[in-house]
């Protein structure tokens, strides 16, 4: 199957302003997932997504791939259908939605969330991995309760599974899976997700994979096991980056 991935880029962050053109070991942070995205070698092309032109204009200094696309968009899954429309990109059978804050993305993590679309499992596909109790707590932390087949019964910012018996903390354990944010469509899938009206449960939680999920498609998860290295989000975020990546490009980290 042929797949595409994209990396949805934009200049508005608040948290960290011009966080895409933030330096990250040298190279601005867009360049810097474009080529994980790259050197992971799952995708047959790997592309960024954009409404600047400084993005575009530094990017494609870098040898990066730029679609140019509309400044309208609301989310990162808009700016990626806006892509698969065009000429030469309607073609592909799954597309990987790569947060361009995210230069630490897994290989186990894409593969997986691959694997549910490309097997014909559901329509879409994401990843998560099993967290510590201590997250269920922290409304910056998205949690998922996945079905016995994988498939997402609910996203939320809220403590889930909520542990309503001292007793069972222990089960509850096995199921405090803390979502990871990457997505995998079918065009298909991608294209109704955009098409849908935006729903109240997406508006209250701010998270829009219960757009989908409330109109009845269908999301797998796939487990990951292996620890999960943060995106950046902030000054902070960027620091510690910049103080881990030596050690994760050598793999002692």
């Amino acid at each position: 199957m042929r797949v595409l991935a994209v990396i949805p880029a934009r200049l508005g962050a608040t948290r960290l302003p011009r966080k895409p053109l933030r330096l990250l070991a040298g190279l601005p942070l867009v360049v810097r997932v474009w080529r994980r995205v790259v050197d992971l070698d799952i995708a047959a092309a790997v592309l960024v997504a954009t409404d600047s032109d400084e993005v575009a204009r530094v990017a494609t200094e870098h040898g990066v791939p730029v679609i140019m696309t509309a400044a309208s968009h609301t989310s990162g899954t808009e700016r990626i259908a806006e892509v698969i429309g065009m000429a030469g990109y309607r073609d592909y059978d799954a597309i990987i939605n790569v947060q361009g804050d995210e230069p630490f993305v897994s290989r186990q993590a894409l593969l997986g969330a691959l694997r549910i679309v490309t097997d014909g499992q559901h329509p879409i596909g994401t990843a998560a991995v099993l967290a510590t109790p201590d997250v269920l707590d922290d409304p910056n932390v998205v949690k998922v309760a996945a079905g016995d087949d994988g498939r997402a019964l609910y996203f939320s910012r809220a403590p889930i599974p909520f542990l309503r018996n001292s007793d069972d903390a222990e089960l509850q354990r096995a199921y405090v899976w803390q979502h990871i944010g990457i997505y995998v469509y079918t065009p298909e899938a991608l294209s109704r997700w955009v098409r849908l009206p935006a729903n109240p449960l997406e508006q209250i939680e701010r998270l829009e994979q219960l757009r989908p999920l409330a109109a009845g498609m269908t999301i797998g998860v796939a487990l990951v096991d292996e620890p999960l290295r943060p995106g950046i989000d902030t000054e902070q975020d960027l620091e510690r980056a910049n103080r881990d990546w030596s050690a994760f490009t050598t793999g002692s980290l």
